[in-house]
């Protein structure tokens, strides 16, 4: 059990350090850290192109500066595309329970001044920008858009080739997603491959205990690494057919995603995990023929915001009644 009054000094102290990298000059050591936070409009377009990862090949920067550094999408940001501009990014500058904003020091926006360039691997067709004037207060910004999405950094992966932002479900982000790295050839998610375990946590935070299947997310994060969280069967799902498209996967039940042939933990039945391909070529866990999601609101940060536990037990939606799922057939 990691001790939660030294996760949160941790954390803290990462935050403070960022905080210094604001008003500091780069290293004169040579180029800028992968997590140094935006503080001016870039002076030139912005290079993507890729690197292999043991998450499979996925989108990096390509641009002298920033080269290798990793990028990523955020599932939550699909809600500003799904309602043409009505709902604001995901990740923004508003207020967060963290302090520093999202889109300038958190997770540093893809700037670009002029057309992104596409490195070797990379699609030049998914390449595109977004307008932005959230990211540095009173300026027009032009971010990078990888197959409509926003391209990020991460404020703790400080040198090319650190993915410790990879499957981070992040509670932090207005509403909360998940963050995944992004594979080159259509723009998706490159989430790896997902391992389950068995997880034992209150119903509401407070209430009975309940033992439940559950994905490991936040795999590199150092602070809170291989976090588990609970997944959820939507009762209306057809055996490997998944009624939750749209809005409903963007924010409150995003799909448990792999790349490859999930795996099961101790008291986990292997022969019980398969996988779905969703219509937009994501490939979706499922458990006795039934897909997989996680509920937005299970997310946390042990000792930083919200509480471990089983929030979308039996939550009547739009979509159908949504519970969880016993860890054996």
């Amino acid at each position: 059990m990691i001790n939660r009054n030294l996760f949160r000094l941790a954390f803290m102290l990462t935050l403070g350090l960022v905080a210094l990298q604001v008003s500091s000059p780069a290293s004169a050591q040579g180029g800028v850290a992968c997590n140094t936070a935006i503080t001016s409009a870039p002076t030139g377009p912005a290079t993507v192109s890729t690197a292999s990862t043991p998450y499979g090949q996925v989108l990096v920067v390509g641009s002298a500066d920033y080269a290798g550094c990793s990028l990523y999408l955020l599932t939550s940001d699909q809600l500003n595309s799904l309602t043409t501009g009505a709902e604001p990014f995901a990740c923004s500058n508003n207020t967060n329970v963290l302090g520093p904003p999202c889109s300038s020091v958190l997770w540093p926006a893809l700037l670009t001044d002029g057309s992104p360039i596409a490195g070797p691997g990379v699609n030049p067709a998914l390449l595109g920008t977004v307008t932005r004037t959230d990211v540095l207060p009173g300026v027009s910004v032009q971010q990078v858009t990888y197959a409509g999405l926003p391209l990020y950094r991460f404020f703790l992966d400080e040198t090319p080739a650190e993915t410790e932002g990879a499957n981070l479900f992040d509670p932090v982000t207005s509403p909360a997603g998940t963050w995944y790295l992004v594979e080159p050839s259509r723009g998706r998610p490159a989430p790896g491959k997902a391992r389950f375990q068995i997880e034992t946590a209150p119903v509401g935070g407070t209430g009975q205990e309940q033992t439940v299947l559950a994905v490991q997310m936040d795999n590199d994060l150092s602070a809170f690494p291989n976090a588990s969280f609970p997944v959820y069967a939507l009762r209306t799902d057809r055996d490997r057919e998944s009624a939750c498209q749209g809005i409903c996967a963007a924010v409150p039940w995003p799909p448990v995603l792999t790349s490859s042939r999930p795996e099961a933990g101790p008291g986990v039945d292997q022969s019980a995990l398969g996988i779905v391909v969703r219509p937009d070529g994501t490939q979706q866990v499922t458990y006795n023929g039934k897909p997989l999601y996680l509920f937005y609101r299970d997310a946390y940060i042990l000792g930083i915001t919200g509480t471990q536990g089983i929030y979308g037990a039996g939550k009547i939606t739009p979509w159908g009644v949504f519970n969880t799922v016993p860890p054996s057939p």
